[in-house]
């Protein structure tokens, strides 16, 4: 069974929890939607919300480049918060895993997500960001490919 996320084009919804340091998880929704061009460039964007809280909605706007014959990408994102994010991630047989860093920042902020594969329409994401060596949040939500 290959990956049907990032690597097809598609809308998926996500659902699950966001923690921060010293607080109690919040219900997280949102939706990505993957596309794809002919010389295996990719966009992604993503909107989370934060359903009864009076916590700001997140955008995220990736663009990036599957290495041709590889399983490694590298990504550049606007984040609605954090700003300007250079990464990469790497294809693995059952996981993608991406790691990032916020550019010029100086609390040296950056981040990871690995989603997990569970079926070819549903994946399991689990994500951080830190500031310097401390994690100052995280996010698990599962991710429902849907019907076009």
């Amino acid at each position: 069974m290959a990956h049907t996320f990032l690597l097809e084009p598609g809308r998926w919804t996500m659902q699950g929890n966001w923690l921060e340091r010293n607080g109690m998880p919040i219900s997280v929704k949102g939706m990505t939607l993957v596309a794809w061009n002919r010389d295996n460039w990719f966009t992604m964007a993503t909107k989370l919300i934060f359903p009864g809280s009076d916590r700001s909605e997140i955008s995220l706007q990736y663009k990036g480049r599957l290495h041709e014959g590889e399983r490694q990408y590298t990504f550049l994102l606007q984040h609605s918060i954090l700003g300007q994010i250079e990464g990469e991630g790497w294809i693995g047989l059952d996981t993608i895993v991406q790691r990032y860093w916020v550019i010029g920042d100086r609390q040296r902020r950056s981040g990871f997500e690995t989603l997990h594969r569970i079926s070819e329409d549903r994946y399991y994401l689990s994500s951080g960001i830190l500031a310097g060596h401390f994690l100052t949040n995280t996010m698990e939500v599962s991710l429902e490919r849907q019907s076009t």
